[in-house]
């Protein structure tokens, strides 16, 4: 397992969650919800969040279907990760599968009694600890970086 505090990003249309974990990679926490509406300001906004935490890498949630393949989502989020890379180089991106993420962050945050109505950009932000605890635990099982990398250029 890589030593190095990372950032986990959900994106969404209207917000963004992120989330980050200690150096050691044992424990994902929330940060903050990103108003995603204006693509500019939330790119600087998240520039701002990595020269804060000078994390590792930053792990954008890629949305695929339950069979895996990819939609219209997953081009946007595609798009979006490049901007970032761009806007955050030299610390790499990566995408990540974050199937399910959002649904097990509403469950979870519902069950220890969270209205889902004002809870919105808390679920974003529980979405991005899940993406970020999946990580994690994909490469402490595999000992390789997850998912795929962000080319800056591509």
């Amino acid at each position: 397992m890589r030593r190095g505090r990372r950032l986990a990003v959900d994106v969404g249309d209207a917000r963004i969650g992120v989330a980050s974990c200690d150096p050691d990679g044992i424990l994902a926490t929330p940060v903050e919800t990103v108003p995603g509406r204006d693509v500019p300001a939330a790119h600087r906004r998240l520039r701002a969040l990595v020269d804060e935490y000078e994390p590792l890498e930053v792990l954008v949630g890629l949305p695929r279907s339950l069979r895996g393949g990819e939609g219209p989502a997953a081009a946007k989020v595609r798009a979006f990760a490049r901007e970032v890379a761009k806007g955050v180089a030299p610390v790499p991106v990566r995408l990540v599968d974050e199937r399910m993420s959002t649904v097990t962050a509403a469950g979870g945050l519902r069950a220890s009694g969270v209205n889902s109505r004002k809870g919105r950009s808390v679920i974003d932000q529980a979405a991005a600890v899940v993406i970020l605890q999946s990580a994690l635990e994909t490469e402490r099982s595999s000992g390789r970086a997850p998912g795929e990398a962000v080319e800056v250029g591509g």
